[in-house]
């Protein structure tokens, strides 16, 4: 079995190469489809742009730079920081988890391309 961030890293990795492959617009469509193959029970992809506005969510979640976690961490505004200032990383927060429908821990691995940030987290 692979290990749990791996798992985020690579439903990513599988992201960005689907957006490379398609058009812009089909992409992020299908990023957003609750229904589409990057729409995985509890993992989903998201994508910000670079200065954090959602462009597409496949839990159909809309929220901007200043949103926090349960705790109060904002960890939109540390997904793009450091996307923007290296262009890939970890975030660590508690979220609400859409299957189990609870709070719970998650990881988030995340890469930039062309400007925008492709995001994905397990639980």
């Amino acid at each position: 079995m692979e290990p749990v961030p791996d798992k985020a890293r690579h439903f990513v990795e599988e992201a960005v190469a689907f957006y490379k492959s398609v058009p812009k617009a089909f992409a992020l469509a299908e990023f957003s489809s609750p229904q589409g193959f990057f729409f995985r029970g509890e993992q989903y992809v998201f994508v910000l742009d670079s200065t954090g506005v959602m462009l597409a969510h496949g839990a159909n979640e809309s929220y901007f730079y200043y949103i926090a976690d349960w705790d109060g961490k904002n960890f939109i505004k540390e997904i793009v920081d450091t996307a923007n200032a290296i262009g890939f990383g970890w975030v660590e927060y508690k979220w609400f988890d859409p299957v189990t429908k609870t709070e719970r821990p998650k990881t988030v691995y995340f890469e930039m391309t062309d400007g925008m940030i492709i995001c994905s987290g397990i639980y």
